[in-house]
């Protein structure tokens, strides 16, 4: 997992730097830094919309005695998407506006979830640390 964090910081922007050398040689310098800007308060104030309309269905979740996991779950993506919308780059842009769009959000949403239950099945999701209790002997006592 680390090695993909590292490969993610330093694998990213430099693509997104190429991409942007690359359509600024074809559209030119103030365009693309357009472009950035204008992604950058779309998505903020999209993500802004978004958010709020998720809230008001946590609300309406929780009022209802509803725990509401899909709704919370919705909620962690918009707001990576209105994150990754504030970085310059078209690769992030896309992405972000892929979480804040409800239809692509619901497919990714789909897919993280069929991912992590496969890792549980799989027994991938345990963490061992020093401080866990994984494979170590216990004795019962009895306090009666």
């Amino acid at each position: 997992m680390f090695a993909y964090i590292i490969l993610l910081f330093t694998l990213l922007p430099a693509l997104e730097l190429a991409i942007l050398i690359k359509v600024g040689s074809h559209i030119g310098a103030v365009n693309t830094m357009m472009i950035i800007i204008i992604t950058g308060i779309t998505g903020a104030y999209l993500a802004r919309f978004q958010g709020f309309l998720v809230l008001n269905k946590i609300q309406t979740s929780l009022n209802q005695g509803i725990m509401p996991s899909s709704e919370l779950m919705d909620g962690l993506m918009i707001l990576v998407g209105g994150i990754v919308l504030l970085t310059p780059g078209f690769v992030t842009d896309i992405l972000g506006i892929f979480l804040l769009i409800p239809l692509t959000r619901k497919l990714i949403k789909i897919f993280v979830r069929n991912k992590f239950e496969t890792m549980l099945k799989n027994g991938q999701a345990v963490r061992v640390s020093p401080f866990s209790n994984y494979n170590k002997e216990y004795t019962d006592i009895d306090i009666s």
